[in-house]
C-alpha cells in the first residue's frame, strides 16, 4: 500500500509548477498542435509537473496574505510558461509567410486548405512548409530543446520571481520581426526567382507575339515551373529549416532573459 504524505506548501509549490508547465504545453510548437487530445495534453503536463516537483531543491513559495495574492503569483506563472511558449510558436509564422510569398507568385494565392493544426484556411505552399518543419522538428529533436528550455527557466526564474521588462520584450520582438522577413524569403527565394525569371520571359513573348494570350498561357507556365522548382528544391528545406530552428532557439533565450 502507497502511503504519501505531502504539506500544503508542497501543493501550493506544486500547482504553481503546474501552472507555468500547462501554459507553455498549449502553446509551444508541436506540444500546441490542436489535433493533439486536450486531456493528453493535460496528462503531459501533470506528468512533466511531478517530474519537475521532485527534482527541484527548494519547495519555497513566495509570500503572500491573500487568496488573491496567490492568484496573483499563478498568472505570473502562467505568462511565463506563455512568454516561453510563445517565443518558439511565433517562429512557425515563417513557414506560413514564406508560403503566402510562394502561392501569390505561383498563382496560388486563392487557393485555400484546412489546415487541421492551426484550424484555419492556409495557402498550399503554407501547409506544405508546415508540414515538413513539424517533420524534421520531430528528426532532429527540436521538441526535446522546448522540454529542456522549459525546464531551465526554474533555474533562470524562480518561482514568482519573474520581472517582466517591456523593454526587453520590445527589443527582442523587432529583432525578430527582421529575421522574419529574413528567413522567409530564404525560403522561397528559389520560387521567386524562378517567377521573376518566367515573368521577364513571357513579357518578352507578349512583345514578340502579341496574338497570343499570355495571360492564360501563363497562368498554367507559372503553375507548372512554380510546382518543378519546388519539386527540384525540396531538398534545401532542411538546410533552410535550421535558420527557423536556430532564430527559434533565439527567441526562446531572449523570452527567458526579458523575464529575469
Amino acid at each position: 500500500m502507497i502511503d504519501y504524505s505531502f504539506t500544503f506548501e508542497d501543493l501550493e509549490f506544486f500547482l504553481l509548477v503546474f501552472a507555468r508547465i500547462s501554459a507553455f504545453t498549449f502553446v509551444a510548437p508541436f506540444f500546441s498542435m490542436s489535433n493533439t487530445p486536450r486531456r493528453l495534453r493535460a496528462g503531459f503536463s501533470v506528468i512533466v509537473a511531478v517530474l519537475l516537483f521532485g527534482t527541484l531543491p527548494d519547495h519555497n513559495v513566495p509570500e503572500y496574505s491573500t487568496v488573491l495574492g496567490y492568484s496573483v503569483i499563478v498568472i505570473r506563472e502562467v505568462i511565463t510558461g506563455l512568454m516561453v511558449g510563445l517565443g518558439a510558436n511565433i517562429c512557425m509564422s515563417i513557414v506560413q509567410f514564406a508560403g503566402k510569398v510562394a502561392d501569390m507568385e505561383v498563382g496560388l494565392s486563392m487557393v485555400q486548405l484546412f489546415d487541421p493544426l492551426t484550424r484555419e484556411g492556409t495557402g498550399f505552399m503554407g501547409s506544405f512548409y508546415q508540414y515538413i518543419l513539424v517533420l524534421i522538428m520531430l528528426i532532429t529533436d527540436m521538441h526535446y530543446f522546448f522540454l529542456r528550455a522549459i525546464v531551465e527557466t526554474y533555474t533562470l526564474i524562480p518561482i514568482g520571481g519573474a520581472k517582466f521588462s517591456s523593454e526587453k520584450i520590445m527589443t527582442t520582438m523587432i529583432q525578430f520581426m527582421t529575421d522574419f522577413v529574413t528567413i522567409s524569403f530564404r525560403l522561397c527565394l528559389p520560387i521567386v526567382a524562378a517567377m521573376l525569371l518566367l515573368n521577364a520571359i513571357l513579357g518578352v513573348l507578349a512583345k514578340t507575339a502579341p496574338q497570343i494570350n499570355m495571360f492564360s498561357v501563363g497562368i498554367q507556365i507559372k503553375i507548372i515551373v512554380g510546382l518543378g522548382i519546388l519539386f527540384l528544391t525540396i531538398g534545401t528545406i532542411p538546410r533552410a529549416s535550421e535558420f527557423i530552428f536556430e532564430e527559434m532557439k533565439i527567441m526562446v533565450t531572449a523570452m527567458v532573459n526579458s523575464m529575469r
